[in-house]
């Protein structure tokens, strides 16, 4: 079963996928497929919805039924349509391509259909009007020190033609500047084209990077162009290169140096002109010297290296992105206007954040979500993360509180789980991503609880 290996992993570019249509077990069948391919699922009955969470939102594909695809696919801006048919009727198919659709998906459907109807999806050239290949991708966010000397570097980097090395931890933001740099450079109009190499297994990697021409191995029925001519004329991020096996690297390197590849199985060479902007959370120089990573290829690579700082390295941003984050989340979720008292942007400056500026934005969103009314209080907050309020009773007294979700009591937890259930419309597979907890653990709750 290789080929599902490949259907869970080998998406680029989509992680946010939009289902709009009828809930039907249709629907309910592709939302479960794509849960366990590791999406972001949002689904949606009604197009003005639909409309809405796109505004406010960084999602990467929308699948929907004929007729929403279509007038999706006319508006300026929309992330890549792909249109869901229930009949295999050539001539229907022929319209939603014509009206703009990107891609076809008819039933029935299977992992390998859909993994790549949304590849060839986001292959597509940007729909006119959009803000260029990268639309939809969330802004940098920030205005101190560290983020100023990042968007210096971002804005020399881009105006050359140069290998970037972007470096930094987990969270903190290395695809926004990537593409940042993408919209930076010349090549703004072409594609970006995004991987992360630890997503892909090492015996698929070869073929999703460069290629393989049919009849190269058993499942190789027609030839297949890789990430790196998908990228021609644009740039190619590698995200986790130091995840790369060595013997992919010296092809990697091989193509850096001549300019030209060969697919899986094939004779021939292909001339690329792509940018090239590689990623990692590694220290590349620890991994040469354990002979884990090419020499060559590091000091290939390493032609303008761009740190980003940890969040916790940048606390004078955390007001301006948690506001961000509550604005376009609210949005996304048709929440309407929320508030973030200063005692709540308080609590969240004084926190560690370990997982940077992704951690953040999830916690503001599973306080939004599962919270009552539009004011998140520095209470409720604290039932979601562990939180030390900075605060005293006038006398010097700390009162400073660091609470948990497995401390609250038996109400509290069952009321949560009702609420994630709730905004989920009883999908427990996402109610149990709200609540961080493993779908069993939630299923086990509910019996505990009685909750059906």
């Amino acid at each position: 079963m290789v080929s599902w290996v490949f259907v869970t992993s080998g998406l680029v570019s989509v992680q946010r996928v939009l289902l709009l249509g009828p809930d039907d077990d249709a629907r309910r069948a592709l939302h479960l497929m794509l849960d366990r391919a590791g999406k972001q699922v949002a689904a949606m009955s009604e197009l003005d919805a639909a409309r809405r969470y796109l505004a406010g939102s960084g999602c990467d594909a929308v699948i929907a039924a004929p007729g929403p695809a279509a007038e999706l696919a006319a508006e300026p801006g929309t992330p890549p349509i792909v249109a869901l048919l229930r009949s295999r009727e050539p001539a229907g198919a022929w319209a939603l391509l014509d009206a703009g659709v990107d891609e076809i998906l008819a039933e029935p459907l299977d992992e390998l259909a859909v993994s790549l109807a949304l590849r060839h999806a986001a292959a597509r050239p940007a729909r006119r009007g959009a803000a260029g290949p990268g639309a939809g991708a969330p802004p940098l966010v920030g205005d101190g020190a560290a983020m100023q000397r990042v968007r210096a570097a971002i804005q020399q980097i881009g105006a050359t033609r140069s290998t970037a090395l972007i470096l930094g931890e987990s969270g903190t933001g290395k695809e926004l500047v990537a593409r940042a740099i993408h919209d930076a450079s010349p090549r703004r109009d072409r594609r970006f084209v995004a991987v992360n190499c630890a997503a892909i297994p090492a015996a698929l990697l070869e073929s999703e990077l460069f290629g393989h021409a049919r009849g190269a191995f058993t499942d190789a029925v027609r030839d297949k162009a890789g990430l790196f001519e998908e990228a021609h004329g644009g740039t190619l991020f590698l995200d986790e290169v130091a995840e790369l096996p060595v013997a992919l690297q010296a092809k990697l390197l091989r193509v850096l140096q001549e300019g030209e590849l060969r697919r899986v199985g094939d004779t021939a060479t292909i001339k690329v002109d792509v940018r090239l902007i590689a990623a990692t959370l590694r220290d590349l120089a620890e991994e040469v010297a354990a002979g884990r990573f090419r020499e060559d290829l590091y000091y290939r690579l390493n032609v303008l290296p761009i740190w980003l700082p940890p969040l916790r390295e940048r606390t004078e941003d955390i007001p301006q992105l948690a506001r961000f984050f509550a604005r376009r989340l609210a949005a996304r979720h048709g929440l309407g206007e929320v508030v973030l008292p200063d005692a709540v942007i308080d609590a969240l400056v004084a926190q560690p954040w370990p997982g940077n500026v992704r951690e953040l934005e999830n916690v503001l969103e599973r306080a939004l979500v599962l919270a009552e009314g539009p004011v998140i209080d520095l209470a409720y907050l604290s039932t979601v993360m562990n939180v030390r309020a900075p605060a005293t009773n006038g006398h010097g007294d700390d009162l400073s509180i660091e609470l948990s979700i497995k401390k609250a009591t038996r109400e509290l937890e069952q009321e949560l789980i009702r609420r994630a259930l709730g905004v989920t419309q009883g999908n427990r597979t996402n109610a149990a991503k709200l609540l961080e907890i493993s779908h069993r653990a939630l299923l086990y709750k509910m019996k505990e609880y009685g909750i059906t």
